[in-house]
């Protein structure tokens, strides 16, 4: 046994988690045991908390498939590759559908949750370490600080291949300081966008050198801290006919998939409307997909994100009228009055959700409301607040872009009663 164990026991699986462990009901809660599936009969080894460790499945699921990456149960980026994709997809709609119900929301209609894996993840984020003398990159191990080293990620777009060598020679270039890095490569269509954080700035003769090894490894663009170092060729990335040269480190759904189908669900929600206002815009992922047939106002805070978004729009011909608003919508939400007239809102906040402005949208007589969200929780928190207003959940549509990790996407369609439109 490891340290800190105190037995070992045979338990059955009762039901997979949201964080994609084993759980194990028993007289002191819930057991979490990594790794394992509902209906295994597995032996583990037992520690002072909750959580044990699998030592090795007696009875596996007809679900068990064999993991496809050596890295699996070391590297933490991935958690359920032993579970096999159908109910893997099954399982993340049930994730939106616990949300919902434990917020006491009643959706008219939960979807089939969306395969959107596509091509694979089209940016990676490193950690680079100088350990014993010498430059190490890869991802952190699960619910740890330990760093696994790392010469390729499978569940990543071919085109990242050369991620891995970019970040280890950029890790090596900056060993100087000690400091830890994290390197982010974004995979767009001039090639690799790096943008380092965790170093300090760096003087004339680094920065050269930094420039070289930009050039050397054919990198579209070399950044630090969002500060570009040297562009050799535009980053850009396809929204809909537009093309988006995005800013450093700026946000990017996972996949090229999913943001499509993303897009082409809320694209499905606003339907003819042809006044739209796009909260939390980004840097146009939605708004230039609505604004080749309506009108879009765009509202986002990143000041970058937005001046990508507005140059796009100028310059992809046939699209309507795209306004540009930078405004925190945590601190000042769009009020009812500034809607008055809007015939759909879009909105896709961060992981916190958007409570201020459902507060606001409750009070409105918007036709109709697309909600893009990362976190079922705190979308299932603003969907009780517009359903106590009076809006219907149409529909809500699970979208899976992070094959074999917990984390879920979903589009909810609220529709306001026609009395009030």
């Amino acid at each position: 046994m490891h340290p800190g164990e105190t037995d070992v026991v045979t338990v059955e699986i009762a039901r997979l988690g949201a964080r994609g462990d084993g759980i194990v009901e028993t007289p002191r809660g819930p057991l979490f045991v990594p790794f394992a599936l509902p209906g295994e009969r597995v032996r583990v080894a037992l520690g002072a908390g909750e959580r044990a460790r699998l030592v090795s499945v007696e009875r596996p699921s007809p679900e068990r498939v064999a993991p496809f990456c050596p890295y699996f149960g070391r590297c933490g980026g991935c958690l359920t590759q032993h579970l096999a994709r159908a109910p893997e997809l099954a399982w993340k709609g049930g994730i939106v559908a616990g949300a919902l119900a434990a917020a006491g929301v009643e959706a008219g209609e939960i979807a089939p949750t969306v395969e959107a894996r596509g091509a694979g993840r089209r940016r990676l984020t490193f950690h680079g370490r100088i350990l014993d003398g010498a430059a190490r990159v890869g991802f952190m191990a699960a619910r740890s600080h330990d760093l696994v080293a790392i010469d390729a990620c499978p569940v990543a777009e071919p085109g990242l291949a050369g991620a891995p060598k970019a970040a280890h020679v950029l890790t090596h270039l900056l060993r100087g300081s000690g400091k830890p890095l994290d390197i982010q490569v974004t995979l767009t269509e001039a090639g690799l966008d790096v943008d380092l954080r965790g170093h300090g700035p760096v003087d004339a003769g680094l920065r050269a050198k930094m420039v070289g090894a930009a050039g050397l490894l054919d990198l579209a663009r070399l950044s630090l801290h969002g500060d570009i170092l040297v562009e050799r060729r535009p980053p850009l990335v396809r929204m809909g006919r537009a093309a988006v040269a995005i800013p450093p480190g700026g946000f990017l759904q996972a996949t090229g998939a999913g943001e499509a189908a993303l897009a082409g669900l809320v694209l499905e929600a606003v339907g003819k409307a042809r006044r739209v206002v796009d909260l939390f815009a980004g840097a146009g992922p939605f708004a230039l997909r609505i604004a080749e047939r309506a009108q879009v106002h765009a509202v986002e805070s990143d000041a970058a994100a937005l001046a990508a978004l507005d140059r796009a729009a100028r310059g992809t011909p046939g699209l309507r009228p795209v306004r540009v608003e930078a405004r925190d919508l945590f601190r000042r939400p769009l009020l009812s009055t500034e809607l008055a007239r809007v015939d759909a809102v879009v909105l896709d906040p961060p992981r916190a959700g958007a409570q201020a402005q459902a507060l606001r949208l409750a009070e409105t007589t918007v036709a109709t409301i697309a909600y893009v969200s990362c976190d079922p929780a705190t979308f299932a928190r603003d969907a009780a607040i517009l359903v106590g207003a009076g809006y219907a959940i149409e529909r809500v549509t699970p979208v899976d872009q992070f094959a074999h990790a917990p984390h879920v996407e979903l589009v909810g369609v609220f529709r306001a009663p026609r009395a009030r439109r």
